[in-house]
């Protein structure tokens, strides 16, 4: 799994007016995130707006990135087939190993959020062992403060202990660096953690980490490129996180992502001002005056 290593851009979407995918638009986008130093992208996790989009919409989506790979054939491409319907899930997360995506980030389901670690494991189960092929990647994506569905070390354990090849590991966007300890004191290298958090990423890294998957990637992937070449390097990564911290901290008093990082691409980057898909909001003119004074990305 060496090429599921390095800094994931959890991509936005570019959308029409209408809201439907940009499909022209997303193969230049992806090529941007690698030409400043992405190792690979996710698309269709949160920041991507994934669940907002139909079956076939995905679908658009997924054949419209696997382009990039003309030009940057190694680029790593990770697709979010998360649904609450086991079928559905279990098509997408098919249909994305059949179009050459090195792996799937899949939610839990996430509306009987009552639902007990047995029965989240027969969840997971069966997708994998209906759609993930025996050299497929199929990772797990915990954000509890979104899907309201923690993933829990001995769930991760169970599933890793059915499924050791095709259950590769997890995105971890808990925010939590108790749990990316425990991640790490667990498994240690065995499974790919990449975490959803770019202030914990020298720390996640110092727990066996295989790296990132962020929305700030999409803004500031130099430095988290940085940082994980210093890290493989074995030199300080101290005053590169330090950085990463300050956008990060500054990011997160304009939430939900999607459309500050969409109002940034165009305004630091010249991309177009796409929007999102409600019920997202774009950012409102004072919100776009003020991040735009307090973040230099030039």
């Amino acid at each position: 799994m060496t090429y599921l290593q390095g800094i994931f851009a959890a991509s936005i979407t570019p959308l029409n007016d209408d809201f439907s995918p940009d499909l022209g638009a997303i193969p230049g986008y992806l090529d941007f995130l690698a030409e400043r130093g992405c190792h690979g992208a996710l698309l269709l996790g949160t920041t991507g707006e994934g669940p907002s989009f139909s079956f076939e919409q995905r679908v658009e989506i997924c054949r419209a990135a696997v382009r990039v790979r003309e030009k940057w054939p190694h680029f790593a491409l990770l697709a979010g087939t998360s649904t609450p319907s086991l079928d559905e899930t279990v098509n997408l997360t098919r249909f994305a190993f059949d179009i050459g995506m090195d792996g799937t980030v899949v939610l839990p389901p996430y509306y009987f959020r009552n639902s007990g670690d047995s029965g989240l494991l027969s969840w997971f189960l069966n997708v994998i062992q209906r759609s993930v092929p025996a050299d497929g990647n199929f990772l797990a994506y915990n954000i509890p403060a979104v899907s309201g569905v923690p993933l829990s070390i001995e769930l991760l354990s169970q599933l890793y202990e059915a499924e050791p090849r095709r259950f590769s590991g997890l995105k971890d966007s808990s925010g939590d660096l108790h749990y990316a300890k425990q991640l790490g004191e667990k498994f240690g290298k065995d499974l790919c953690v990449l975490t959803g958090n770019d202030r914990l990423l020298s720390s996640a890294l110092n727990y066996h980490a295989s790296g990132c998957i962020t929305a700030m990637a999409n803004l500031i992937s130099p430095d988290l490129r940085s940082l994980w070449d210093a890290f493989k390097s074995d030199k300080s990564t101290d005053l590169i996180q330090t950085r990463i911290d300050g956008v990060r901290e500054i990011s997160e008093l304009f939430q939900p992502f999607p459309a500050l990082i969409k109002y940034l691409l165009h305004h630091f980057f010249e991309f177009p001002l796409w929007p999102v898909c409600p019920p997202l909001e774009d950012l409102p003119q004072d919100s776009a005056d003020r991040v735009s004074t307090m973040i230099n990305l030039a």
